[in-house]
């Protein structure tokens, strides 16, 4: 991928495969997106003094197992300027594979046992509420909160629809919307509820993206 969407000629905008040494970049502008997202802020304890360092620690390892398990992770960038981000699980990681365990006893270390298992539940419980048999799952969507309600978002979905297009073995893609504004943001993109989702004390809509 280099280029995936056509921008106005006045706007330098493109969407790019992330490259190891921009990981840690990443990491940072889905920190500031997420910080506030009510299922972190119920996984991870947010009325906790250790929420931060446990959330940056959570992303961090999350980040280094999509990297290590070859997973699709994209980048928006306006000039130089990373504004948006995307990570998705394509159809061919399975939660039994060694990446999966090796992330877990990383989750473990930095994240705590309780915290760990909330996550795992999370996955699973989304992954089983798909009607698909083969797709990818939109685990990380993030705008930094500088560029956001500039349509940087319909940018970054254009270029998940990319990553579908080059993978004809995956019917959709599929995600989890923990708000409303979410949720609205989806079905604008072509999304579809197919059931509501708790985690925890946090209810959230799945949401499918059919191949076209």
């Amino acid at each position: 991928m280099t280029e995936t969407v056509v921008a106005p000629e006045n706007v330098d905008i493109r969407a790019t495969y992330l490259k190891a040494h921009e990981l840690k970049l990443a990491a940072s502008l889905l920190y500031q997106a997420y910080h506030d997202d009510p299922v972190f802020l119920e996984i991870f304890n947010g009325d906790k003094e250790d929420y931060e360092q446990r959330l940056r620690s959570a992303i961090r390892e999350e980040l280094n197992a999509f990297w290590q398990a070859k997973q699709p992770m994209v980048g928006l960038y306006l000039g130089e300027t990373m504004v948006g981000v995307a990570c998705l699980n394509s159809p061919d990681d399975t939660l039994s594979s060694e990446r999966f365990w090796h992330w877990r006893l990383k989750m473990l270390l930095n994240a705590g046992y309780f915290s760990t298992k909330q996550m795992i539940q999370k996955e699973e419980s989304v992954f089983s509420a798909v009607p698909l048999k083969s797709f990818h799952l939109l685990s990380f969507i993030a705008v930094h909160p500088l560029h956001q309600q500039h349509g940087f978002g319909h940018y970054l979905m254009a270029a998940v629809n990319t990553v579908l297009e080059e993978h004809p073995d995956s019917e959709g893609v599929a995600v989890y919307a923990t708000s409303g504004k979410f949720k609205a943001f989806f079905e604008n993109v072509d999304y579809q509820l197919v059931k509501e989702v708790s985690v925890g004390n946090v209810s959230g809509s799945v949401m499918v993206h059919h191949r076209s």
